[in-house]
């Protein structure tokens, strides 16, 4: 213990005051006093349990290149790009929908100075943030007016609490979804004061369960877009031009949350069906509210759909201004839902709807061409292209299974969950899929511009 260096002596050491001058002392200060800390732990329990090792390096330069490293990894930023080499197109803990570089461009445009975020530049006056998106989003959805927030959890929450609170509102119960993070819509309608009315069963309700449970506190029918699980065998469900007319007919508001929420005909792209928001208002839903960064592609975002003298009465709602948009949001989708007003534009453009629609051929070329390259610089054993899935995610299309090609990987001197631990932790962090003691890359979720990074980081890891 006594020849363990001090904290003062580490700071001495070359290497750390060649660190200090590019990073802020007390990030040096604090690696070295964890880098000591830690030894001393260590002896302390060798000792406990009976004995030293024999030969145990205490150098100041030993300690202190330990402690440099620890400095570089706190001086890291912890939220960082990663590469998804896993398959699965909106992975929630990846930060699902990547952006078109539109989008990207558009939010380093603002960041770097002022905008017109809240200024009427013809007027001169205090304008609106929503002014931005809700032409746009009126002229791709057919709806009178429009508001965004800042996840649809909170769109649907602000929703209810402006049309419902202290009412009843009645729902599905084969639509009681629960979302990521194991948030419900049962909680969530709770918290927002309205009174939840269950009606029908797990697998069926008609349209005579709505009509049996209005009476004079009912404030709302709230239909739910099951997009994250699907019912199949013996069911029923009432459609929505169905439950509106009910609504319509009885005077009352008419809801429908998508959850993800797309503007594209799936069908186009031999994809399962999808409920689009322009259907769901052309259907007769007074709101409508949906994802941002889903289906759709661009950032995370709640958006609300529909009547104009409803979406006024939101946008009043005390609530909405703490749960509105940033600028960096407002400006990535407002150039994300510019790039709809053409469909091809939008299918090319957003990386969402790039991954979801790539072919086979392309797929395994794209596959073939990286097990190649990984055989030139990691060595030919091991490295195999093999048929396989991709996975929508993100609560979308939970039955799509997209076709593939996969590099699979089972090298020699490594085992794949070492390996994927070696990727997961690298610079940067690559993630895969493990199956079948075969490490798995999905050349599908893989950006372009990433692929060399991909070849690169994975020769370090296989070489160690």
């Amino acid at each position: 213990m006594r020849e363990l260096p001090a904290v003062d002596r580490l700071l001495r050491e070359p290497v750390l005051q060649e660190l200090a001058e590019i990073m802020p002392r007390r990030i040096i200060v604090a690696a070295a006093q964890k880098t000591v800390e830690s030894y001393r732990l260590s002896l302390q329990q060798a000792a406990a349990e009976g004995g030293l090792p024999g030969s145990i390096d205490l150098s100041p330069s030993r300690l202190a290149s330990e402690a440099a490293q620890e400095a570089q990894k706190r001086a890291r930023p912890s939220l960082g790009p990663v590469i998804n080499a896993s398959g699965t197109v909106l992975h929630t803990n990846l930060g699902r929908a990547p952006l078109a570089a539109e989008a990207a461009e558009a939010i380093r445009s603002v960041s770097e100075g002022y905008s017109n975020l809240e200024y009427d530049l013809e007027s001169g006056q205090r304008g609106s943030r929503q002014a931005h998106l809700e032409e746009l989003l009126c002229e791709l959805s057919g709806a009178e007016a429009a508001v965004v927030v800042n996840n649809n959890a909170a769109a649907v929450f602000l929703v209810l609490n402006t049309i419902a609170a202290g009412k009843e509102v009645v729902v599905s119960r084969g639509e009681l979804v629960e979302i990521g993070g194991s948030f419900r819509i049962p909680e969530v309608m709770s918290a927002s004061g309205a009174r939840l009315v269950e009606v029908g069963t797990t697998n069926k309700t008609y349209l005579r369960d709505y009509e049996a449970a209005l009476n004079e506190q009912t404030a709302a029918l709230l239909k739910v877009h099951t997009s994250n699980y699907h019912i199949i065998g013996f069911t029923a469900a009432v459609e929505a031009g169905e439950l509106a007319s009910l609504g319509h007919s009885a005077n009352i508001p008419v809801i429908a949350d998508l959850g993800s929420g797309v503007f594209l005909d799936l069908s186009r792209y031999n994809l399962p069906p999808e409920p689009r928001v322009q259907d769901a208002v052309a259907a007769g839903m007074d709101l409508v509210t949906f994802s941002g960064d889903k289906l759709l592609g661009g950032p995370q975002a709640g958006i609300i759909v529909g009547r104009r003298e409803l979406v006024g009465r939101i946008r009043r709602n005390q609530l909405a201004r703490a749960l509105r948009v940033d600028k960096f949001t407002v400006a990535s989708l407002e150039a994300t839902l510019r790039l709809y007003l053409d469909e091809d534009t939008a299918v090319q453009r957003i990386p969402v709807w790039r991954m979801l629609t790539a072919g086979g051929e392309e797929l395994q070329r794209r596959a073939s061409a990286l097990a190649d390259r990984l055989k030139q610089v990691c060595g030919s054993a091991g490295i195999d292209v093999i048929p396989g899935s991709s996975r929508v995610g993100g609560g979308a299309l939970p039955t799509a299974e997209l076709p593939t090609f996969l590099v699979a990987l089972d090298p020699p001197l490594i085992s794949p969950p070492a390996l994927a631990q070696r990727l997961r932790q690298g610079r940067p962090p690559v993630i895969v899929r493990l199956h079948q003691e075969r490490l798995l890359i999905d050349p599908r979720t893989i950006l372009p511009e990433q692929e060399e990074q991909l070849i690169e980081a994975l020769a370090r890891a296989v070489r160690g």
